[in-house]
Order: C-alpha cells, then sequence, then structure tokens
C-alpha cells in the first residue's frame, strides 16, 4: 500500500486541479502563476548553485566558528538567494562530510528561517503594489540568452535572471487572477474564527507547503489573497504559521538518504519549527498586539494587511531563535542520542555514503577522509604482513631498534583481511568518484578527485606488493637466520619508516603539511635499491647466503621498493599543494638530474 501512496497522492491533485479548472477559468491564471513562481524558485536556487555554490561553501567554511555567525550565514545566504532549501542542502552537505558541527548546522537552519522571511517582505512590499511584470520581460529575455552559453558564470547568471522573471511573472499573474477571482466568488464567507479557525487555516498552510514544497509559494498565495481581500487577516497569520510547520516535511524527505548527522539536522528543523508554531499558536493574541504596535511604528497603514502579515511572519520566527538558542545545548544532547553514530565498522566506507549534493568542497572533504579510513587499514595490514605493529612503529624513538626485536609472528589471513578492509574500500572510492565525475564540478575540483581516486589505487598496489614477500619476510625475521635476517629487517625497516613519515604528515593540521619531502624520499629509495643489491652480492661473495636465498631476498626487495613507491605516491597524490608558487617548486623537484642539468646548459 505504501508503494502505490506518492502515485494515489499525485493523482489525486491532478483529479482536483483538472476539476478546479473546469470550474474557473481564473483558477487556471492563479495555478498557471503558481507553477511559474515554483519554476522560477528551482531556476533561481539552479542559478545560484552554479553561479554562487563555490563562494556561499567558501563563506560558510568561514562563518561557522560560533553560533552567531552560522546563523549570519543562514539569514544572510538565504535573503540572497531566496532559498532555504538551498542553504539547508549546503548545511546538510557539509555537516555530513564532517566540516561543521552539529552546532553550527543549527545555527545556520534557524538563521535560515529567519531569512525566508524577507520573501514576504518583498511579495508584500512590491510584488502586489507594483506591476512587476513589465520588470519580468527584459529579465526573461536576457536570461535566456546568458542561459545558453557556455561559461558556467554566464550559464548561471542566465538562470538566476530567469528565476527572478519567472517569479515575478508568476506573482502577476497569480494577482490578476484573485483580482478576477474576487469578482466572482467571496472566500471570505470561509473565513473561520477563534480556535477552530486558527486550527484548520494553521494545516491548510501546512498542507499547501508540502504540495508545493515552498513555504515562498505559501507565503505569496495567502499574501495575494490578503491583499485582494479573499482571506482573513486572522486566517492569513494561521496560514503563515502553518507554512513554516510544512517546510519541515520537506527537510525529512531529503534527510531520508542523508546519513546520521543529516538526520540529526533534519530533526532538529523540525523541533524547531514546531516549537516556533505552538508558541505562535498560543500566544497569537500578543504577537497580534506586538506586530500592531511595530506596524504603527514603522508608518505600515492599519488596513495594509499584506505588510503587517510580513511583520507578523518575522516576529514569530525571532520569537523561536530566541526560546531555542537557550536551549541549544539540550537540543543538541537530544539529537545526538536519538541518531548515535553507526558502529565503527572499518571495512565499509564511513564518509562518502552521505548525499553530499553537488559541492565541491563536501565532495573533497568525504573523499579525503575515506582514503585516509583506506590508508589507515592498508598501513595496519601491510605492518602486520611484515610482522610489525603500527602503534609500537608510531611510539618507536629508533624504528630500526622496534623492527629488530619483533620476531614474534602475526598470524592472519593477510587475503581475506586484503579483501575484507581493502578492497571494498578501494571498489567504493572508485564508483564515488566515477559518480561525481559526471557533476558538474569545476576543473581543479574534479582534477583533485581523480587525483585522490588514483591515491587509492596505488594504497592496493603496496598491500599486493607486501602480499608477494610476506611468505618469506616469516621465514626470515621469526627466527635466527643470520645475513639473511639482517637483510630483511633492512628492508622492513624502510618500509616503516616511510609508513610513519606518512602517517605522521596525515595527522598534522592541514595547513603544517608540506610533501616537498616526499620526491626526496623517491630519490632517496632508488640509492637505497642498488645499496641493497651490493648488499646481497658482498653476501654472496663471502658465502653467507647461499644463491637461492639471494634471488629470493632480490626478488622480494622488488616489492619492497614498489610497496614504498605506492606508498609516496599516494602520499603525493592526497596532498598536492593548492598554492601555485610550491606547486611549481615540487615540480623542478620532480626534474631528473638530466633535465636539470639540460636546462643548465641552456641557460649556461
Amino acid at each position: 500500500m505504501t508503494r502505490f501512496a506518492p502515485q494515489l497522492q499525485l493523482g489525486l491533485i491532478l483529479v482536483l486541479l483538472t476539476a478546479a479548472f473546469l470550474a474557473s477559468a481564473d483558477f487556471q491564471q492563479i495555478a498557471a502563476g503558481v507553477a511559474m513562481f515554483l519554476l522560477g524558485m528551482i531556476m533561481l536556487e539552479d542559478g545560484f548553485k552554479g553561479l554562487g555554490g563555490s563562494v556561499l561553501e567558501r563563506l560558510l567554511a568561514n562563518a561557522t566558528s560560533s553560533l552567531p555567525r552560522a546563523m549570519g550565514f543562514g539569514i544572510i545566504a538565504t535573503a540572497v538567494t531566496q532559498s532555504s532549501s538551498l542553504v539547508s542542502v549546503i548545511a546538510i552537505s557539509f555537516l555530513s562530510a564532517g566540516l561543521i558541527s552539529l552546532a553550527a548546522g543549527l545555527g545556520i537552519i534557524f538563521g535560515a528561517n529567519l531569512g525566508t522571511t524577507t520573501g514576504a517582505w518583498l511579495i508584500a512590499g512590491i510584488g502586489v503594489k507594483v506591476d512587476i511584470a513589465a520588470y519580468a520581460m527584459p529579465m526573461l529575455a536576457f536570461g535566456a540568452v546568458l542561459m545558453f552559453q557556455r561559461g558556467p558564470a554566464l550559464r548561471g547568471s542566465g538562470q538566476v535572471l530567469l528565476g527572478i522573471g519567472l517569479i515575478f511573472l508568476g506573482i502577476s499573474f497569480i494577482k490578476d487572477g484573485f483580482d478576477a477571482f474576487s469578482a466572482q466568488f467571496d472566500l471570505t464567507r470561509l473565513a473561520l474564527t477563534g480556535i477552530v479557525g486558527l486550527l484548520v487555516y494553521t494545516a491548510l498552510g501546512t498542507v499547501a507547503t508540502v504540495v508545493m514544497q515552498s513555504s515562498h509559494a505559501t507565503m505569496l498565495l495567502v499574501i495575494t489573497a490578503l491583499a485582494t481581500g479573499q482571506v482573513s487577516y486572522d486566517n492569513a497569520l494561521a496560514v503563515a504559521i502553518g507554512g513554516n510547520i510544512g517546510t519541515t516535511v520537506t527537510a525529512l524527505i531529503g534527510a531520508a538518504s542523508a546519513n546520521y548527522q543529516g538526520k540529526r539536522l533534519a530533526l532538529g528543523h523540525l523541533v524547531f519549527n514546531l516549537a516556533t508554531a505552538v508558541t505562535a499558536l498560543v500566544l497569537i493574541v500578543p504577537l497580534r498586539e506586538a506586530v500592531d504596535l511595530i506596524s504603527d511604528a514603522l508608518g505600515i497603514g492599519a488596513q495594509d494587511f499584506a505588510l503587517r502579515l510580513a511583520v507578523f511572519h518575522t516576529l514569530f520566527n525571532l520569537l523561536g531563535i530566541a526560546l531555542m538558542v537557550p536551549l541549544m545545548a539540550r537540543l543538541i544532547t537530544f539529537l545526538e542520542r536519538r541518531f548515535a553514530p553507526p558502529a565503527s565498522d572499518v571495512s565499509k566506507p564511513r564518509f562518502i555514503n552521505a548525499d553530499l549534493g553537488a559541492f565541491p568542497a563536501t565532495i573533497l572533504a568525504a573523499m579525503r577522509n575515506e582514503l585516509r579510513h583506506l590508508q589507515k587499514n592498508t598501513t595496519e595490514l601491510v605492518c602486520a604482513g611484515l610482522n610489525l605493529r603500527l602503534d609500537d612503529l608510531m611510539q618507536s624513538k629508533d624504528i630500526a631498534l622496534t623492527v629488530a626485536r619483533a620476531r614474534d609472528p602475526i598470524r592472519l589471513d593477510y587475503a581475506a583481511r586484503y579483501h575484507d578492509k581493502i578492497k571494498t574500500l578501494h571498489a567504493a572510492i572508485v564508483d564515488f568518484a566515477a559518480q561525481k565525475s559526471t557533476l558538474p564540478l569545476p576543473a581543479p575540483a574534479l582534477t583533485h578527485l581523480q587525483e585522490l581516486r588514483d591515491a587509492s589505487g596505488a594504497l592496493v598496489r603496496a598491500v599486493k606488493a607486501v602480499k608477494h614477500m610476506r611468505e618469506n619476510t616469516q621465514r626470515f625475521t621469526t627466527q635466527d637466520t643470520g645475513a639473511m635476517q639482517i637483510l630483511y629487517d633492512s628492508l622492513r625497516a624502510e618500509i616503516a619508516e616511510i609508513v610513519v613519515a606518512i602517517e605522521t604528515l596525515e595527522e598534522s593540521p592541514a595547513g603544517a603539511r608540506s610533501s616537498l619531502w616526499i620526491e626526496e624520499e623517491r630519490r632517496a629509495l632508488e640509492a637505497s635499491t642498488q645499496h641493497a643489491r651490493r648488499n646481497v652480492e658482498a653476501a654472496l661473495q663471502t658465502r653467507r647466503i647461499t644463491p637461492a636465498d639471494a634471488t629470493s631476498f632480490l626478488n622480494d626487495s622488488g616489492y619492497a621498493y614498489e610497496a614504498m613507491r605506492a606508498f609516496l605516491e599516494a602520499a603525493q597524490l592526497a596532498n598536492r599543494p593548492e598554492d601555485k608558487a610550491q606547486a611549481e617548486i615540487e615540480r623542478l623537484l620532480e626534474l631528473d638530474d638530466d633535465e636539470l642539468e639540460k636546462d643548465t646548459d641552456i641557460t649556461s
């Protein structure tokens, strides 16, 4: 039954619309106006995603250090974009990726609720009093031209202009439709007073917002109806309250596929809006009196109910913020208990399962975090494969000594551990990168996404290389085998030093990281390879090892150096510097000696 519920709901809406169209041509104009308004909102949101999505992300990353700043971001971003849903999606995306705290996410949601009241002011102050259809036409024309340009900034600008134009045209259609409608029908006969009217029209506002998926559209309808005398002021106040409740349904639907952090934020949104609505309903009389006092002070006419409704919409959202901010700590505790983080499972993706949207910052952050997860699993397995423990190496002051003392064999099914902890994660990372690469991401973000994917592949190569040398490592290091033990200990120590260096790099603050040493380490590996070969030859010449053992070691040293190169390649790809000057320095360092000598000959 539940599987067919959406289809039944859609069918019912279509039947009701058809009946209404047949009953009144004026209703067709109102419905067309609502459709244009909603299409304009979608176009405006898409335009801001393309035009200012990255700007919003950068502002969000720097505006969440405190609750007031997070709320300020929510207010300003929603007022500018006229889309609380866009701001909410960005907040959920950042929270899911671990870039902001739950408190900051709630602050953004609180601010977005207040910022969305600017739409009521625009509609009441301009939309129903000015012939904005005249302004819509040039916007639509210019927007259409810009939208079909190649540059993302021009396309985004075109979508913004088209969105505003459609919104203006929709408002004009609805206003004219209500003017004509009022000549035939008097909807004020359906007005209800008292508690019954308050509850019924609150429910109507909630249902209208859920159906249209836009509180802006609900406020547009009620303000326009109020301006044309088709709804009473008291009933309009109730519809505004219901519109706030309806927006939470949209948020809950959107968070259905989000991770536990996204669900926390959606539930917090629901709690905030419900608490605000219930408080507004209980205090409706003193709130209305406060609206009258504020409106009189602002010079709003006693009969200008549209602007007074905008004042009410702002006032009760401010009341909700004043009510919930002191209870923030308790709300966070409740949300964290309600949606506890899932039990840690190192074999499953932790960060790239969330609904991250199309925001480059969150996509890359999730990818980096998942790569770090894979790297942790990789280094632990590689160390265990060499009869070493990562924790011991990270705490060691003398890695060579720690390796020399590690003689107890570590029993594990290397192939099974690889399948469970490495292969599954790597497959998820590759799939995530492939899916996100289809999005219209900026070129630098797309390049770095692919670099992070390639880094995961390098980590897998390191694990496979160590697998080939595991058997001989067990054989020659768990007991006294003389020269062979020393040779294999030297390989283990070299791998351990690189692993510790990379782990230390990853654990350092992002701003303090430098990957310049990686290329130096790669150069040193080549010299070390030659040194290892000379040691084998010397041991073979003095008969301290057999020819068969020498062959085994040479093969295994090849695998060991392959693993080390793969680790360094992964670290270099994952820590590409954003600073162009530093990137140029690294490019020069990557030149081999012959290329540098050629450059010197040319310039001399």
